[in-house]
């Protein structure tokens, strides 16, 4: 994806209205700046698998990157969580002027689905005969929602969720995640660096920890009552932080499990290890694949499932886990 935009930056043929949709949480506003900065940067250069990419040392990226520059315009819900017409009114004005400074000016419109219906019709004419020196990138994790005029207007641009791998890394590299920090966010974060970033309140490495030693004690323990003793562990309320409720640590944790659970299946019989969300943790999960064959990680999965929507439910979390560790 990330190539065939630079690609078309590089050949000049970035249609002039653009649609990134997918999951939340997943880059496609931070693609969208990305993209503003390589059709602005005033020195450009290939960069590994791309044709070009801004250098982001610049006066026209730092400018981008701070959110100041005059030919770089945002356009997002107000505080009553729409985006009016009036608003777009303004932006199509503007558009309909040569960049001030830059090579091409871009409009993002973040989080699309809030343009009012008026607001989507306004937006009609310009994305349909756009000024030959301006990009309109719409962002969205739900097209659908947006008018089938609009929606036909625009080139569509699918980003699919992030590798487990990939969101680890992200969190590193730009939140100052530790490594087992990471891991622990990326496995539970079904591809979505937001999603692991709003689960920050929970300490999601020791959530992973205990969903593993949930699984080592169900192994080897039959007897109900030691079953029971384990899932104090899940509801522990000193292991909470930064504010979570016992509630929303046990969500983590079944999360956490299901992913390890997930992994069991992968391994035990013998599929693509690549495709692993917690690779860290192989070794340590391969000696439980003798315990939990494919036919029990994917009963013990379907009953992750089934707790997590008790919870959803407003179930007691001591009830939820106690009923799960009785399912493993």
């Amino acid at each position: 994806m990330l190539a065939l935009l630079s690609r078309a930056i590089a050949h000049e043929t970035l249609p002039p209205a653009v649609l990134f949709a997918g999951p939340p949480g997943i880059g496609k506003r931070r693609t969208a700046g990305a993209v503003a900065e390589a059709l602005n940067c005033l020195h450009p250069r290939p960069a590994g698998a791309f044709e070009v990419d801004a250098c982001g040392e610049c006066t026209a990226c730092r400018r981008i990157s701070r959110g100041v520059h005059p030919d770089i315009i945002v356009l997002e819900p107000g505080d009553s969580g729409t985006i009016k017409i009036d608003q777009v009114r303004e932006v199509i004005d503007r558009a309909n002027y040569r960049p001030f400074e830059g090579r091409r000016r871009t409009v993002i419109v973040d989080r699309a689905e809030a343009l009012v219906p008026a607001a989507q019709n306004a937006l009609l004419k310009t994305l349909e005969e756009p000024r030959p020196a301006s990009v309109f990138v719409l962002v969205s994790s739900m097209p659908d929602v947006l008018l089938p005029t609009v929606r036909s207007r625009c080139r569509p641009l699918r980003f699919g969720v992030l590798a487990p791998a990939e969101v680890a890394e992200a969190l590193m590299r730009d939140h100052q995640y530790s490594e087992a920090e990471a891991r622990a966010a990326a496995a539970e974060a079904d591809g979505s660096i937001g999603r692991a970033l709003a689960a920050r309140s929970v300490d999601l490495t020791e959530a992973r920890a205990a969903a593993q030693r949930l699984l080592h004690q169900t192994a080897r323990v039959t007897d109900p009552a030691r079953r029971l003793d384990a899932a104090r562990d899940l509801t522990d309320k000193k292991k909470a932080s930064g504010g979570a409720s016992e509630r929303d640590q046990l969500a983590v944790c079944l999360r956490a499990l299901a992913s390890l659970l997930r992994d069991l299946g992968i391994l035990s019989i013998r599929a693509d290890t690549r495709s692993l969300a917690n690779t860290d943790l192989q070794a340590d999960l391969g000696s439980l694949t003798d315990a939990f064959d494919s036919d029990r990680s994917m009963r013990a999965f379907n009953a992750v499932d089934r707790a997590l929507g008790a919870l959803e439910r407003n179930a007691s979390p001591k009830v939820v886990a106690d009923w799960l560790v009785l399912q493993l």
